[in-house]
């Protein structure tokens, strides 16, 4: 195809564009092309944008943030990515807020957006790379905290049923980066998350390293300064994707029944394990 931007319809709800450069929509910039790219800003247009004849004829590709994507040609079909962008707050209880978060939002920004509100709990997940929308499918987690304990409902488009619908905690079938959304990858195109955040909560500071970076710092534990400290951690481990193209950190660490990971201790005493569900344990995969 014609290397350059050959066409371009805006419609209610959503933006069309033909033989559409994908280079600043992955974190490799891989100058990978689609045949049409297609940005949603309502997630009500779904149900149009997905009935498109072309649509439905040719591969289709669902783009977040595009840290998990490495291109290796151009893409043969349509590109939907759900670019709504809202952070609202639904309730307050006092000691706690529900959000709702649009699925286009940045995670990082999110993160650094609640804390700067005093809402804690996700100051160990900062500069994870990636969109809201995607941060439910893998349940994204660092240093001993994960996505799933702060969502409370999922908003997505069921492709099956042709319909908005809303899941809670439970329905969405949460693991060790996992999810109903990960096991079922056809089905479901998440619209907008719903996050419970306290004003108040234990610190997590047990985990790989973030005392003793915080110790560095001579600053005491509290929601920015843990943050600061694993945002340390990560920059020195993890070049900058706007520097080096990356796809972050994307490893699971091993989880092992109780009686292989009580031998492995027995063997390697200093190795570092945690505690996981069902008796199991986590062990580091460094």
């Amino acid at each position: 195809m014609n290397p350059r931007t050959t066409g371009l319809a805006t419609e209610p709800g959503y933006t069309i564009v033909e033989n559409a450069s994908l280079e600043g929509r992955n974190t490799f910039r891989v100058p990978a092309r689609a045949e049409i790219l297609i940005d949603v800003r309502r997630p009500e247009a779904l149900a149009e944008v997905l009935a498109i004849p072309y649509v439905q004829k040719n591969p289709l590709l669902i783009l977040g943030g595009g840290s998990n994507m490495l291109f290796t040609r151009d893409w043969p079909g349509a590109v939907v990515c759900v670019a709504t962008h809202a952070i609202r707050v639904l309730d307050d209880h006092g000691h706690a807020v529900l959000l709702r978060v649009e699925a286009g939002e940045n995670w990082n920004e999110f993160v650094h957006w609640s804390l700067s509100r005093g809402f804690v709990g996700l100051e160990n997940l900062v500069l994870i790379p990636g969109s809201v929308g995607a941060a439910p499918i893998q349940n994204i987690g660092a240093y001993g905290r994960e996505a799933s304990q702060f969502i409370a409902t999922v908003e997505a488009w069921d492709r099956q049923t042709t319909r908005l619908v809303r899941l809670d905690n439970a329905d969405c079938r949460f693991a060790y980066r996992d999810s109903l959304f990960k096991r079922e990858p056809d089905r479901y195109l998440i619209t907008a998350v719903e996050f419970l955040l306290p004003r108040e909560a234990d610190l997590r500071t047990d985990y790989a390293g973030i005392g003793e970076e915080l110790a560095l710092m001579n600053c005491a534990a509290s929601a920015a300064t843990v943050a600061e400290a694993v945002a340390r951690l990560r920059t020195r481990k993890l070049p900058n994707p706007a520097v080096i193209g990356n796809a972050g950190s994307f490893f699971k660490n091993p989880v092992l029944a109780a009686d292989v990971a009580l031998e492995l201790q027995r063997e390697h005493p200093a190795l570092p394990r945690w505690s996981a569900p069902a008796g199991a344990r986590k062990i580091s995969a460094a």
